[in-house]
């Protein structure tokens, strides 16, 4: 059985690529960021791990809430990525998720609570990248 591609990039030149999701079609457009020679006008590859890692996150969050009964709908999240050089990789990935618009339990924080580490992302990034997590709750 032929494997249909999940994904399919072509390099447009200036450091600009064009992905395709091919079974939605959607496109994604990728810069170089700006303190690496790129335009930065779009979100950036390692821009991208940050983001996936939040969102993945918040996707595992949301499947797990919807199985218990209750709703993280219009929670938030803030990203910060932090680099370092030599090599020039994704160092951290700061997140800070914010839950005050939601009406938890203290059973249904616990759950939220821990599913940040579990979910495929985290669990596919490298030991050294670190993972600075925070979860703020109503009062």
């Amino acid at each position: 059985m032929e494997k249909i591609e999940t994904i399919h990039t072509t390099y447009t030149g200036q450091l600009r690529t064009e992905a395709i999701h091919v079974q939605s079609g959607n496109k994604l457009i990728t810069d170089a960021p700006t303190d690496n020679k790129g335009k930065g006008e779009t979100f950036s590859p390692t821009d991208l791990l940050a983001t996936s890692l939040a969102s993945c996150i918040f996707t595992i969050m949301g499947i797990k809430a919807e199985e218990a009964g209750f709703s993280i709908d219009g929670a938030t999240a803030k990203t910060w990525k932090i680099m370092s050089e030599n090599p020039r990789r994704v160092a951290e990935v700061k997140i800070e998720y914010d839950f005050t618009i939601c009406d938890l339990t203290a059973k249904q924080k616990k759950i939220l609570q821990g599913l940040v580490k579990v979910s495929p992302v985290p669990l596919s990034l490298h030991d050294e990248t670190k993972q600075n997590v925070t979860i703020k709750f109503k009062d």
